[in-house]
């Protein structure tokens, strides 16, 4: 499995590309955690976002379907006690509805051959009044893939979507979100965060 070979590796193309990018963007997601939150993050990769979020919820649950992702992201958090860390599918959540404060999903949602099912997973399993949390990298314009993405595309990475600020935002509005907030972590390759609002149940 690519992800699996290429875990080992990861953190040093990141930090060597986009450094600023790849260590803002936990950053700018921890923003986003509460002390009290019960947070799942899916495709945790190596665990940038994660040692982030760790740092500031109260438990969380992190996956990826790679096992050595996993590994690396298992090390690079040890010193925390407040995560569990499982494979898991994205597009197969398997919890109960409205388990979690907050779903973070970084840097998945262009790999996916169908994102809406993904997004309706972890729609499930927030909790009403939760937030999804989905950083994307973005290209600075249409025309440029950007070397990052030629290379790993090289490698052997499936990439499904490409998207600039303005075709990410297309993304959401065409799966059904209307109401979705955006911070950019700026950089080489920047970073979209979508933050989606579950409604609160109406009774």
């Amino acid at each position: 499995m690519f992800w699996d070979k290429i875990s080992p590796v990861y953190d040093l193309f990141e930090n060597v590309y986009n450094h600023k990018v790849y260590e803002g963007t936990g950053k700018k997601v921890a923003e986003l955690i509460d002390s009290r939150d019960d947070v799942l993050e899916c495709a945790c990769g190596t665990g940038a976002i994660t040692v982030c979020i760790a740092a500031k919820c109260r438990k969380m649950v992190a996956t990826d379907f790679a096992i050595g992702m996993l590994r690396q992201a298992s090390a690079k958090c040890r010193k925390f006690d407040n995560i569990k860390f499982r494979r898991a599918d994205i597009t197969n959540i398997r919890c109960r509805d409205n388990r979690f404060d907050k779903v973070v999903a970084g840097n998945v949602i262009h790999l996916l051959p169908d994102p809406a099912k993904a997004l309706a997973e972890m729609e499930r399993v927030v909790k009403p009044g939760g937030k999804i949390i989905i950083p994307t990298y973005i290209n600075m314009s249409k025309k440029s893939a950007g070397l990052a993405v030629k290379s790993i595309e090289f490698l052997g990475a499936d990439f499904k979507e490409q998207f600039d600020l303005e075709t990410y935002k297309d993304f959401f509005r065409k799966m059904g979100y209307n109401d979705v907030k955006y911070h950019v972590v700026q950089g080489r390759m920047p970073c979209a965060i979508a933050v989606i609002t579950k409604k609160p149940n109406v009774r």
